[in-house]
């Protein structure tokens, strides 16, 4: 069972933790769900494991509540709890948050009405399209053109690791439409899969299952209503949106974490060593105190980030990025740490913390690099100095 002392800090509220206990149970009871990997039928798995989220309510918090309001703490506690079981499952929380989430943030009331309920029902899987081949972490280059014809839009170009590419029903895809250079030319639309002139033209396998893809668009018209905000304001959505999934990331990574300490924690005691017990090995103890302290300093620079944005804090570009960064880091070292701890046994194929080891790579890239992140905290901590470029 993972230390669950956090919920004690008091970035949360008693309904964080009836919430935190709620969908811990519901994991524990629905461990046949959380128990699938992609491994023979991604795409049914991720279809069986949406509908189990569904059914659970749990997709309600990907989407705002009825106050009109995204709870991060509630999106990370989901991502984390979900992520110590299961990294697909994980997945398919996020996606079903970061692919609606730019229609959450600023979609006008007809446009939520008309696209987040079926997102929160399970009925509609969402998908989130920013990179490119030429553009994924520096998005002011983004090529993917979007034109007025009549009434509405013409898109053409292509997006490539798109997340849920293949598999989503609906897509928030980020194009150019020449307002200005750079990031003040773009805008976001929403277009369905169905869409004439929309296809998806390859499927990318991953070291962990994920359904990813490359899509692209040729002469696909939508109607001018599909449009999110105002035209040239998509690098402003694009990142508002990142500035609260990227802490979600973050947790997901703890989720990975907090899993790969329990299961070493628990080898090293059951498994004997030299005539005693591995824990007792002065070199285990140190490996395992430097989890536990990377386990818990992620978690602080989470739940921090997280409780600002609920706050009411306009930006945690800052606070996230160092979540972002940190967590998903240092989230590698420790399950590299209980792969060493688990010796031959640790790289066996299927083995939770070999999967681990698979799954956590990809956080450390997407939603902003780990390079990235760095150059967003500079960039941010100049400028609160009155510097920097």
């Amino acid at each position: 069972m993972a230390d669950r002392t956090f919920l004690d800090w008091p970035f949360f509220d008693d309904r964080h933790r009836a919430f935190a206990a709620d969908i811990e149970a519901w994991a524990e009871a629905n461990g046949d769900v959380l128990n699938l990997h992609g491994d023979h039928d991604l795409d049914g798995d991720c279809r069986r494991i949406l509908k189990a989220l569904a059914d659970g309510g749990w997709l309600n918090n990907a989407v705002p509540d009825a106050d009109g309001r995204l709870d991060v703490r509630t999106l990370c506690l989901t991502r984390e709890t979900l992520g110590r079981r299961s990294g697909l499952a994980d997945f398919v929380f996020a996606m079903q948050g970061l692919g609606s989430g730019p229609i959450s943030l600023f979609g006008t009331d007809d446009q939520k009405a008309r696209w987040l309920p079926g997102v929160a029902a399970g009925e509609t899987i969402a998908a989130f399209a920013l990179s490119e081949p030429e553009a994924g972490s520096d998005v002011a280059a983004l090529s993917a053109s979007a034109r007025r014809e009549g009434d509405g839009w013409v898109l053409d170009g292509v997006k490539t690791f798109i997340s849920n590419g293949g598999l989503a029903d609906r897509y928030v895809v980020f194009a150019r439409t020449g307002e200005g250079e750079g990031a003040r030319g773009l805008s976001a639309f929403v277009v369905d899969a169905d869409t004439p002139g929309f296809e998806v033209v390859e499927r990318i396998p991953l070291m962990a299952a994920h359904p990813l893809a490359t899509i692209r668009f040729t002469a696909c018209r939508i109607d001018g209503d599909r449009i999110l905000g105002a035209a040239g304001e998509g690098f402003r959505i694009a990142m508002a949106t990142l500035d609260v999934f990227r802490s979600t990331v973050a947790a997901a990574a703890l989720g990975f974490s907090r899993r790969a300490f329990d299961e070493a924690a628990s080898r090293t005691v059951a498994r004997h060593l030299f005539g005693a017990p591995m824990s007792d090995l002065q070199l285990v103890q140190a490996a395992l105190a430097d989890m536990a302290l990377k386990i818990d300093a992620s978690a602080l620079l989470i739940y921090r980030a997280a409780w600002l944005k609920d706050q009411g804090a306009p930006r945690v570009t800052r606070e996230a990025a160092m979540a972002k960064l940190y967590a998903t880091d240092e989230a590698q070292q420790v399950i590299d740490a209980a792969v060493q701890l688990f010796g031959g046994l640790g790289v066996v194929s299927g083995h939770p913390v070999e999967r681990l080891y698979r799954e956590i790579r990809a956080l450390r890239i997407y939603e902003g690099a780990s390079e990235v992140q760095k150059i967003v905290i500079a960039r941010q901590v100049l400028a609160g100095m009155g510097g920097g470029g």
